[in-house]
């Protein structure tokens, strides 16, 4: 075993630090003492108990108060960027975590209380490792499970179990295992010599991909035989059958997504909201939350991804990677037992990140909030595009860019060298809508910089005719007062069915968030274009002449059951103006903020008359400002 530690001190050398307060946590490098005095406190080893994680107390004394979140010290094998990122929501919380990884500058290294340097697929290290620490847990799967499996049975606490890292190390047994739960899968076979992947060949047809079963993560370890020729060529990029080979029919989908899941120690779980994928060169590249998918598809890969996790065992963070087919399927694709980069969104997104959930999770602490607190959020990874300097010259110039963004967040991962294709960091971009935050991702990749920008709107005022457009450019008038982009058009239920279906329909695909509908007479339009979206719809009653505008807010207001459309007075639209910016404004910061001052400015203006009123009595007053 070749381990060596950086970082601070076990507990059962704290005693031995030259300060008598609190040691420093990047500490020089120290061997563990070979022994202790009886003045020393026991090792962290001595903490563990099979039932309690809590320390043993001695007969007559009570329990030690626990300090803070958690007095125990959580040991993550792997220090890569996952493992940086659990480090620092810990921080948050006061927890103390080490990390067993072979690498002395490893982007863990900076920020975790302890860092023992060696291999954690090393059995020797890992059981001398786990002496310091009162659970275990991963960030990388690649890990040796047969030491924590033996580990297990000596009373350590493990998160998940090494059961569970077993089956998803080997993706054919993963498959395997999911099938039998009843889990929906693409269809696949295992594939030992050729003439068994030329029949898998028949069998699915192609193209066809074929998957090694262990050691295959972004990308590497498949490939695609697109015809029985390439099979051989195929076979040998993966290292031949003897390193172990399956094929999966190949799986035409829509869109990926992904669901991370939190499983607590009890066996309770909670899900985040679906997100989608957006892969370039097998690399998970993008991913955007909420996942734009109908609300069904959400709650059936809600699902599946629930099932699978069930059927594992242990606690922690765990992320499902889903296809979702042309024929609305939800296929899954592979799990990760651990936080994953589909989730790294959850940290400015959410309101409890998957970091601090796996942390709640595997410490056995009430599972959090998995909702949203932004409405919008897109995730980008910073991918190296260049090997050494220039590498890091094209990344700091995106770094830059992106710190200049609204709801931008950066977050680098100080590996110490870069590579074509690899992580590097990411940008997490927050915003009031899906529309917004990729706009100012197309901003920071500099996309369409050449031609004039379009900017989509966010509201819609839509009228039966051009005869109610002298009543609802009230209305349009409020949306230019804040600055929200907006279209205005005429669509009518009776004349333009057709138009007013395709219209109501596309509206939220179209980036629109409220609409604005003006109508007289029998008034139909507000209602039928509220029974074709979901979207928010504000009812404008139009007056007309036989009945003064009655019949239209009576049929506006009368809408059946589980059809809402908010209405306003007759002719009122500007109220409609500015009931559509409250609504925005209820996610919008910003816009909020536009709207309390124009509150304000309401108020003034009040006060300022009444103010005039009293100086100067009633005959100034009204011959004054009111006979002009």
């Amino acid at each position: 075993m070749h381990a060596r530690l950086l970082g601070a001190p076990s507990r059962a050398s704290a005693s031995s630090a030259p300060s008598a307060g609190r040691h420093p946590c990047r500490a020089s490098w120290k061997p563990r003492p070979p022994s202790r005095t009886s003045a020393s406190p026991p090792p962290l080893s001595l903490f563990r108990a099979g039932a309690s994680m809590e320390p043993a107390s001695t007969e007559g004394q009570s329990d030690p108060p626990v300090h803070g979140v958690a007095d125990r010290v959580v040991g993550v094998l792997g220090g890569g960027q996952l493992g940086k990122m659990l480090c620092q929501a810990a921080s948050q919380m006061g927890i103390k975590v080490a990390i067993l990884d072979p690498l002395k500058d490893c982007p863990a290294n900076s920020v975790c209380h302890e860092h023992v340097v060696g291999s954690f697929s090393d059995g020797d290290a890992v059981r001398e490792f786990a002496k310091r620490c009162d659970v275990l847990t991963v960030e990388i799967e690649h890990v040796d499970a047969v030491t924590l499996e033996k580990l297990e049975k000596q009373g350590v606490v493990c998160e998940p179990k090494a059961s569970t890292i077993m089956i998803i190390q080997d993706k054919y047994r993963q498959k395997d295992h999911f099938s039998k739960f009843g889990i929906p899968l693409p269809d696949f076979v295992e594939v030992d010599t050729l003439s068994s992947i030329e029949k898998a060949g028949e069998m699915f047809g192609y193209p066809l991909m074929v998957k090694s079963k262990r050691l295959a993560y972004d990308g590497r370890g498949n490939a695609v035989a697109h015809e029985k020729n390439e099979l051989s060529s195929v076979v040998s990029s993966l290292g031949g059958f003897e390193h172990g080979l399956y094929v999966e029919r190949w799986t035409t989908f829509t869109k990926e997504l992904s669901v991370i899941v939190a499983r607590s120690r009890d066996g309770c779980t909670v899900c985040y909201p679906v997100v989608e994928t957006i892969h370039k060169d097998n690399i998970c590249h993008v991913v955007e939350a909420p996942a734009e998918i109908p609300e069904k598809m959400k709650k059936l890969a809600t699902s599946v991804a629930e099932r699978a996790i069930k059927s594992l065992e242990g606690a922690g963070v765990f992320a499902v990677e889903l296809f979702l087919t042309n024929d609305n399927q939800v296929l899954l694709n592979e799990v990760a037992p651990r936080p994953h980069n589909s989730g790294h969104h959850t940290i400015e997104a959410c309101y409890t990140s998957q970091y601090e959930q796996h942390l709640r999770a595997i410490l056995g602490l009430p599972l959090g909030d998995t909702a949203m607190k932004a409405p919008a959020a897109i995730m980008y990874n910073i991918l190296g595009e260049d090997e050494g300097d220039s590498g890091f010259v094209l990344a700091h110039q995106l770094i830059k860019r992106a710190l200049s963004i609204p709801g931008a967040s950066v977050h680098w991962y100080a590996k110490p060298e870069i590579r074509k294709q690899r992580k590097m960091g990411h940008v997490t971009i927050v915003g009031p809508s899906l529309f917004s935050v990729k706009a100012h991702l197309n901003k920071l990749l500099q996309r369409d910089t050449d031609g004039p920008q379009k900017v989509r709107p966010r509201a819609a005022v839509i009228m039966g005719s051009d005869s109610d457009l002298p009543i609802m450019k009230d209305a349009a008038a409020v949306l230019e007062k804040f600055n929200i982009p907006f279209e205005l058009t005429v669509v009518s239920a009776h004349r333009t069915a057709e138009r007013m279906y395709a219209y109501a329909s596309s509206a939220k695909e179209r980036g629109l968030e409220v609409i604005i509908a003006g109508a007289g007479g029998a008034a139909h339009l507000p209602g039928m274009v509220a029974s074709l979206t979901t979207l928010p719809v504000i009812g404008v009653p139009i007056s007309t002449k036989s009945l003064q505008g009655m019949d239209s807010l009576l049929s506006i207001v009368q809408m059946p059951k589980g059809i809402p459309v908010a209405t306003v007075a007759i002719g009122s639209a500007e109220n409609a103006g500015l009931l559509a910016v409250r609504m925005l404004a209820s996610r919008d910061p910003e816009l909020s903020d536009r709207l309390n001052e124009y509150q304000q400015d309401l108020e003034d203006s009040v006060l300022v008359k009444a103010r005039l009123l009293e100086e100067l009595g009633s005959d100034k007053y009204l011959k004054q400002y009111m006979n002009p």
